[in-house]
C-alpha cells in the first residue's frame, strides 16, 4: 500500500493501474479501503481501481476531529496525486456520504455515482442517541470492547449472509482516538438531501433490504433527487457494509 501527504494529512492507497476508466471505492465507517480486496480482484482487468483509507481509518491517520467534507477534499486530492481528472466513485454507506460531497464539490471530476446503505439526511436524532450508546459501551472497556458489542456491531454491520471474518478483530483493535474522531464526523453530519439535483453524473443506487442504520428509504431519497438516476436496485437480505 502507497500514501500520499495532503497537507499534514498522510493517506494510504492502493493503485491497479491500467489505461482504463478510473474507479475509486470509498469504504464503511470503520472499515478501510481492504473491503474492496474482491472488487480490485473482479474489475482489475478492465478498470483503473483505487481503494484508500478515508481519514481516521485504516493506517490513514487523525490527528484532530474532521467532518465528511474534509474527507471528500481528501479523495479529490487523492485523484490529483494520481493525475486522475475524472472517476467513478463507489461508496458504501459513509463512503456513499463522502461521495455524494465529492460529487456537489467537484461535478467536473465525478464521471459517475454508486452508493449502497447511505443517507442523504443527518443522522435520526433517536439513532443518534443509540448511536452514542453504543460507541461508549464500545470505547469504555479498557480491555477493549465488550463481545456483545462487538457482536452487535458485526451483526450490523454484514448481517446473516457474510462471515466478518478477521474484521471481528479489526474492530477490536481500532485505537479510540481515531475512532472518536472518525464517530463525531459520522453522526454529526450536515445534510446534503436539498442539494441533490446539484448532483449530475449517472447514479445508481443500491440499498439492502436489512440495513439496521438506515432504511431502503434513506437510498430512495436518492434516487429521486439526483439528476441522473440510472436505477435504484433492493438488495434483498443487505446489511449495511456488506
Amino acid at each position: 500500500m502507497a500514501s500520499i501527504e495532503v497537507g499534514p494529512q498522510t493517506l494510504h492507497f492502493e493503485d491497479t493501474g491500467g489505461s482504463g476508466p478510473a474507479v475509486l471505492f470509498c469504504h464503511s465507517f470503520t472499515m478501510n479501503g481492504a473491503m474492496f480486496s474482491p472488487q480490485l480482484t473482479a474489475f482489475a482487468g478492465r478498470y483503473r481501481c483505487i481503494t484508500w483509507d478515508q481519514r481516521g481509518h485504516g493506517q490513514s491517520p487523525a490527528s484532530g476531529p474532521f467532518t465528511l467534507w474534509d474527507s471528500a477534499r481528501d479523495a479529490l486530492a487523492l485523484l490529483d496525486r494520481l493525475e486522475i481528472d475524472r472517476a467513478i466513485f463507489v461508496g458504501t454507506s459513509q463512503g456513499g456520504f463522502v461521495s455524494l460531497r465529492a460529487a456537489l464539490l467537484a461535478p467536473d471530476r465525478v464521471r459517475g455515482l454508486a452508493v449502497m446503505g447511505t443517507s442523504a439526511a443527518t443522522e435520526d436524532p433517536v439513532q443518534k442517541t443509540t448511536h452514542e450508546q453504543l460507541h461508549a459501551a464500545f470505547l469504555g472497556s479498557p480491555d477493549g470492547p465488550p463481545e456483545p458489542v462487538l457482536d452487535m456491531l458485526v451483526q450490523a454491520f454484514f448481517g446473516q449472509r457474510f462471515d466478518p471474518g478477521p474484521w471481528r478483530e479489526h474492530l477490536r483493535r481500532l485505537p479510540k482516538d481515531r475512532a472518536n474522531y472518525s464517530f463525531r464526523a459520522l453522526v454529526d453530519r450536515d445534510e446534503v438531501a436539498t442539494r441533490l439535483k446539484r448532483i449530475t453524473a449517472p447514479t445508481l443506487v443500491l440499498h439492502g433490504s436489512a440495513d439496521p442504520y438506515y432504511t431502503p428509504s434513506h437510498g430512495e431519497e436518492i434516487a429521486k433527487g439526483v439528476a441522473d438516476c440510472r436505477g435504484f436496485v433492493l438488495v434483498e437480505g443487505g446489511a449495511s457494509s456488506a
